[in-house]
This record gives C-alpha cells, sequence and structure tokens, in this order.
C-alpha cells in the first residue's frame, strides 16, 4: 500500500513555472519601443530643420524639451508605481507617449501673431513652439517607464538572476535604438518623416493592450505562477511594495548617490550624442546621406546592445564568483570607462566614416558594460524605496542629457558664425565627451561598501 504523499514534497520537487520570462519578454519589448520612439527624432531632425527653417540651436530646444519633462516627471511615476501598482501605471505611460509620438508627425509650418488675436502679449507663435510643447509631453508621458521596469524586475526575479534580467532589459533598449535610424531613414525616404511617428506611435498602443491584459502586480497573483516559481522568486517582493515615506535626508546625505548621480550624469552627456546628434552629425559633417548615416548610427548604437547584454552577464559572475566583489565592480567599470574614453578619441581622429563608426560602436560598447553594475549598485542602495530613488537616480542623468543636448547645437553654430564648416564644425566637441568618460572612470574608485538606506546591511 502506497504511503500518502506530502503535499509540501510535491511542491518542493514541482518544476517551476517560467511566467517571469513572459514578463521579461514583455518588459524587452516596451523597451525597444520606448527607444525606438525616442531615438526616432534623431533621424528625423535634418529633414524637420529643412522644412521648419530651425538653426541648430533651435532643434536643440525641441530635444531638450523632451529630456526636461522625462526628469521632472520620472520622480513621481516612479512612486505612483509603488502606489498604486506597476500595472496601471505603466499602461498609461506607454499609451501618453505614444500618442505624442503621433503628434509630433502632425506638427505644421505656421506662423501666428498673438497681437493680432487681440491677446496683449507681443509674442509670435510659430512651429517650433508646438514641436517644444508635444516633446516636453512626451517626456512627462514616457518618464517613469524605466523605473517601473525596474520596480518589476526586483519583484519578479529572484537576485541571482537579476544581472542577466537587466543587461536583456537595457540591451532591448538599445536594440530599439539600434534599428530606429535604419527604419526611420528607409520611412523618411519613401513617405516622409511625419510617417515615422505615425507608425511608431501604433506600436506602443499595441504593446499596451497586451500587456494590461496580461501582467499581474504580483507573481502570487498570476494564475500562470506555479508555487515552485513563486518561492523560486522568494518573498522581497513584499517588502518592495512597501510605500512609506522615504528618509529624504539620509538620502540626500549618502555618498553613493552622490557618485552614482554625477557617474549617470556623465553616462547620460556622451549617450544623448548618440540618441540626439549623431546623425545630423554624420550628414553635415561627414557629408554620408541619410540613408547611410541611419545605417552608421545604428552600427554604434549597437555597441550599447552588446555592452549591455555583456555587462549583466559581467555583473552577474562578479555577484557570485568573485571574493571581493566591491573592488572587481570598481576596477571593471574603471577600465571601461577609459577604454571607451580612448577608442572616442580615435573614432574623431579616423577620416573614413564607416570605420569612425565603428569606433564609436567599440565606446558605446564599453560604455554600457558598467550600466548593468550601475543599476546594480543603485538597486542595493535604495533598499525599499526602489521605485522612488531609482527614478530619483536615473532622472539626474536628465542633466547629462540635457548639457548634450544643448552643447552639441549651439557649439556646431557658434563653430559655424567662427568660420568653421564640415567636421572642424563638429569634431571638436567630441571632445568634452573623452573628459566626462574619463572623469566617470574615476569616480567608481570612490564607490566603497556603504549601507542601503534605511537597512543596515552593507552595499556598493
Amino acid at each position: 500500500m502506497q504511503s500518502p504523499r506530502d503535499p509540501i514534497t510535491d511542491i518542493q520537487l514541482a518544476r517551476p513555472t517560467r511566467a517571469r520570462y513572459t514578463v521579461l519578454a514583455l518588459l524587452s519589448s516596451m523597451a525597444t519601443v520606448l527607444y525606438l520612439d525616442r531615438v526616432c527624432i534623431a533621424q528625423a531632425l535634418k529633414p524637420m530643420k529643412d522644412e521648419f527653417g530651425l538653426t541648430n540651436t533651435d532643434a536643440t530646444w525641441v530635444l531638450m524639451a523632451f529630456t526636461a519633462a522625462y526628469g521632472l516627471f520620472e520622480i513621481p511615476t516612479g512612486r505612483w508605481g509603488n502606489r498604486y501598482g506597476s500595472r496601471r501605471v505603466l499602461t498609461r505611460i506607454v499609451l501618453w507617449w505614444s500618442a505624442f509620438t503621433a503628434l509630433t508627425g502632425s506638427v505644421w509650418v505656421f506662423s501666428v501673431d498673438l497681437s493680432d488675436w487681440y491677446v496683449p502679449i507681443p509674442v509670435v507663435v510659430t512651429s517650433l513652439w508646438l514641436l517644444v510643447v508635444i516633446r516636453f509631453l512626451f517626456g512627462a508621458g514616457e518618464a517613469g517607464a524605466i523605473p517601473n521596469a525596474a520596480r518589476i524586475i526586483k519583484i519578479w526575479f529572484p537576485l541571482s538572476e537579476r544581472g542577466r534580467v537587466q543587461g536583456v532589459f537595457q540591451a532591448s533598449m538599445h536594440v530599439g535604438g539600434t534599428i530606429a535610424p535604419m527604419v526611420a531613414a528607409l520611412i523618411i525616404d519613401l513617405a516622409g518623416w511625419r510617417w515615422t511617428f505615425f507608425l511608431f506611435g501604433i506600436l506602443g498602443v499595441v504593446w499596451a493592450a497586451i500587456f494590461f491584459w496580461w501582467f499581474r502586480d504580483q507573481p502570487a497573483d498570476h494564475p500562470a505562477v506555479n508555487q515552485a516559481e513563486a518561492q523560486l522568486i522568494g518573498t522581497p517582493h513584499a517588502q518592495a511594495l512597501a510605500h512609506g515615506p522615504v528618509p529624504w535626508l539620509e538620502v540626500l546625505t549618502h555618498p553613493s548617490i552622490w557618485l552614482l548621480s554625477v557617474i549617470v550624469i556623465f553616462a547620460a552627456f556622451n549617450s544623448y550624442l548618440f540618441f540626439s546628434w549623431y546623425s545630423t552629425y554624420l550628414q553635415e559633417a561627414r557629408g554620408v546621406t541619410n540613408v547611410t548615416a541611419g545605417w552608421l548610427s545604428a552600427l554604434a548604437l549597437a555597441g550599447a546592445t552588446v555592452g549591455s547584454l555583456v555587462g549583466g552577464v559581467i555583473a552577474d559572475l562578479i555577484t557570485k564568483r568573485v571574493g571581493e566583489p566591491f573592488r572587481a565592480r570598481r576596477w571593471f567599470c574603471t577600465s571601461v570607462y577609459f577604454a571607451a574614453a580612448a577608442c572616442l578619441l580615435v573614432s574623431v581622429n579616423v577620416d573614413v566614416p564607416w570605420l569612425s563608426a565603428l569606433w564609436s560602436a567599440l565606446a558605446c560598447l564599453l560604455m554600457f558594460c558598467q550600466l548593468p553594475i550601475w543599476w546594480a549598485v543603485a538597486f542595493e542602495v535604495s533598499g525599499h524605496h526602489t521605485g522612488t530613488l531609482f527614478g530619483s537616480l536615473n532622472g539626474v542623468g536628465v542633466f547629462g542629457a540635457l548639457a548634450s543636448q544643448y552643447f552639441f547645437g549651439a557649439f556646431a553654430d557658434w563653430r559655424k558664425d567662427q568660420g568653421y564648416e564640415g567636421r572642424d564644425q563638429w569634431d571638436p566637441a567630441f571632445y568634452a565627451c573623452v573628459v566626462t568618460l574619463i572623469l566617470a572612470g574615476i569616480l567608481w574608485q570612490l564607490m566603497w561598501a556603504r549601507k542601503a538606506i534605511g537597512e543596515r546591511a552593507d552595499v556598493v
């Protein structure tokens, strides 16, 4: 006669389901659409400038409008995920940004003098104004996507898998950034720049519908998660949902918070060169065609994709196998930043456009190798306040992004006013990137084990 089976043993022997990988697929596809919509304006920027009669400095305001709003709204939308759950908040975020992506393509050439309407304001409203407003609202809508995705990763994945998951998620962002220039260039040549925004906007609406239907905020609430997978994931998700008051005084005086903030500012200064100006640089300084610029921009941004994947694997290896992970993290991040600076310096001084783009791709690969480690440290330092503090840390990068977007456009116009053309007009700006990469590498050497916000455990 068979003895009755122990239900606890059954649970222990059951094969864990893999619903968390569907979550990763959803987050990764969202990240791809996010960067498609964000980066496509870089390819459309030159035809937009030509149609609206904008200078490079004018174009900086269009680019910066998105970035400023993104930074302003990232903290509250990260906090909303903690309060109301990422399912509802992330669905709203994607629908909002998709609408304003499409609306970017609806702007027409116009100029309205408000004094003609008997408005006592001596202001002329132009298409530039409308572009700035739409891109600002686009940025406000997209803000919070990454902090809420980070929160979902922390809830849905065990600690042992997070490095690779973060690497895949970040790589997916850059897949969007990589294919955006190529696809946008083809659409622009076939149908004009407006259709780029219309078509990309539709993708987000489809994603939001699928995500809201399938996803649940807690793994235990999802019918596709068995008890074995829930045990594998663990219980930190219950703590991650807590949304008590953030100890802001501790946050503002925490050395790791300051170091992470400055590092992400320098990283954003470099990455937004490629997200915003690189295609225009290739066309105006290197003299390549729109489609060629799209392919070469994609080549450079492909380096970011590979770097994110490689960095995710290295982050996990350091966590699992290195006896002194604090020291290993510091030296790895310092080394890749210094190497990235060297590669970018070579790229500026290479005459052949595709070879220059190849060196830029290697610089991006090295720079983004450290990003999963930055995420891991930000997760650990944030403690139970991941949504709010990760949003804050990621949002600080806006200062670097804004500086990059304004600097490259204004610098190119200033050099033009000085009588310079082509590469002489654009190339010297790249040396500012080289300097910031070196400084970021130095700052990683100051990252030591310190206690997480509101906790007692040492992390770095």
